[in-house]
């Protein structure tokens, strides 16, 4: 069976650095907290491939598609990815994804959250596979975000000790 590494190789994906916090922003929280066999991601927004938040920003139903929203969580799932790594070490240690929550900055009466985060699902999906990659999950529409962005989008893993 492929590690996960392997799985974003030959679907022709590259992890970003991890996230890094733009200087003068306090934050009081970790992106990741690993307590034992669990590890919680805390809400996430897209990574540029040196580390900075990249977004996405607007308004899903005027700003972004439902497409291109979809895209964007997909690299939000990149972004996770880079940084549970940088703290767990190995992508492969992780036994199954526990939950997913998905936030979506939402036009008045848009109603496709759930295909919108069908972007990060879908890719954990590829990169794990059914046994592990399989989560609970969640998806709300929300009028704002921090920083103006589009979505954010926080989790569980359970991994290897």
């Amino acid at each position: 069976m492929p590690t996960p590494e392997e799985r974003l190789k030959s679907l022709g994906l590259t992890l970003p650095a991890p996230t890094q916090v733009p200087a003068g922003l306090h934050l009081p929280f970790t992106f990741v907290n690993t307590r034992g066999g669990r590890v919680m991601f805390s809400g996430h927004p897209k990574s540029t491939m040196d580390g900075g938040i990249g977004g996405p920003f607007g308004v899903v139903g005027s700003d972004l598609t439902t497409e291109e929203a979809y895209q964007e969580a997909r690299d939000v799932g990149l972004s996770v990815l880079a940084n549970l790594k940088s703290e767990i070490g190995d992508l492969a240690r992780i036994t199954g994804w526990v939950r997913v929550f998905g936030m979506v900055t939402s036009a008045t009466g848009y109603s496709e959250q759930h295909l919108v985060v069908n972007g990060f699902s879908d890719l954990i999906l590829d990169v794990f596979g059914q046994d592990i990659g399989r989560h609970a999950r969640s998806a709300i529409g929300v009028s704002g975000l921090p920083m103006g962005f589009a979505m954010e989008i926080e989790g569980e893993v359970l991994i290897r000790t």
